[in-house]
Parts: C-alpha cells; structure tokens; sequence
C-alpha cells in the first residue's frame, strides 16, 4: 500500500512557507503588488516558488541562465539573486510593456547590469543561440503549446548538469483528464509524460505554486 505523503495548502499555510522565506523585503512585496495591478496577476511566479529559485541557482554555483517568459522581473531578479555579480541572465519576453516594466524593476533592484532582456518570439531568440552547452539554468514560464519547443532548445543550450525548471506543469490540475479542446492542457500533460521517461535528464516534480519540473541533463 502507498502511503501519500504530503500536507495540503491552505492558504494561511501558504503563506507562512512564503513569509519564512529569504528575500522579503520591501522591494520584493512592491514586485509582488505590482502584478495585482495588472489583468493577469496569476502569470506572476509565487512568493515561495521565488525564493526556491534563488536558493537553487545559487546552490548550483550557475554562472549563465536563461528565462522564457519574464513578465514583470520576479523570476529574473529570483535568478539573478542567486548569480554571482558577473554572472549572465538572458531573458526571451515577447510583451514590450512587460518587458519595460521588468527592467526598471531590475535595475531597482541593483541586478540591472547582469540581465538582458529580449523583445519578442522565445523560440525564435532561443534558436538565434549558438553557444550549444554554455548555459547552467533555464527557468520557462510563457506560452504552454510551445513549452516542448523551449525544453528541446533549453536541453540544447545546458551544460552537462545543467538544469531546466518548468512552471505551471499541474495547470491546476487539468492535466490529469486534458479537455479535448484545451489546447494548453493537452501540451502540457504529453510534455509531463515524456518528460517522465526521457532517458537525457533526469526529472523531480514538485507540489510547488502550480507544480514545478526540474529536468537535469545528464
């Protein structure tokens, strides 16, 4: 018999996991707010999720990162907290008002002159990359139906070791029984399973915001 081992999330538990996090400072909850003024706050990555981030490039010891999808800058300043001073972050955001609005709140930040951000298609500006293994982290969070497209150009660009993580896999669950005509659903839920036994990384997915894949290349 399996035993589930998990404690559900409330949304008090939530966040108090968020507020016994690193980084909760001024500037971070005004990123944060910043995201509820818009009409899409849920695009915006979790506090918790934010700082694990950190954490994790930092443990890593990456130098060179990459980001799909920046929307307002929580993910890369997450990234780009954990890089040292002369590290590198490329950022592929196709929204130009978004992508404004995250480079002030990355030089507010003081990270600034450590990330550069791309207007336009990821796929697209992924592909104009021609340094294949010279990257350490990839951090997608964008459109869902191109998510297997930036896996493959992601694993193309990592170093050996080199880690991708993949936001939103769980979908709020809708890629246990995908609608037919979810289009996002159906994507994500084929990339989960081949994700699952593909035989180059190896794979952890976790109950992290709205679940999280960590793939490293072998």
């Amino acid at each position: 018999m399996t035993v589930d081992k998990f404690t559900a999330l409330t949304p008090e538990l939530h966040r108090y996991l968020v507020d016994h996090s690193s980084h909760r400072d001024p500037f971070t909850r005004k990123v944060e707010n910043a995201a509820e003024e818009t009409d899409a706050p849920l695009m915006q990555i979790a506090g918790d999720q934010a700082a694990f981030i950190t954490v994790l490039v930092q443990a890593m010891g990456a130098r060179r990162a990459l980001e799909v999808g920046t929307f307002l800058g929580y993910g890369a300043i997450s990234i780009a907290r954990g890089l040292p001073e002369d590290g590198e972050l490329i950022c592929f955001e196709i929204d130009e008002g978004h992508a404004e609005k995250a480079r002030a709140h990355l030089e507010e930040a003081g990270l600034g002159d450590r990330v550069e951000i791309r207007v336009g298609p990821a796929s697209r500006g992924l592909r104009e990359l021609t340094d294949d293994g010279a990257f350490d982290f990839c951090f997608i969070d964008a459109d869902k139906p191109a998510y297997p497209d930036y896996y493959e150009e992601a694993l193309r660009l990592l170093r050996p070791g080199g880690l991708v993580m993949l936001d939103n896999v769980l979908l709020d669950g809708r890629v246990l029984d995908p609608d037919p005509d979810d289009e996002s659903a159906q994507v994500m839920s084929e990339l989960n399973d081949r994700l699952a036994v593909d035989d180059r990384v190896e794979v952890a997915m976790l109950g992290i915001a709205d679940g999280v894949t960590l793939a490293r290349k072998k």
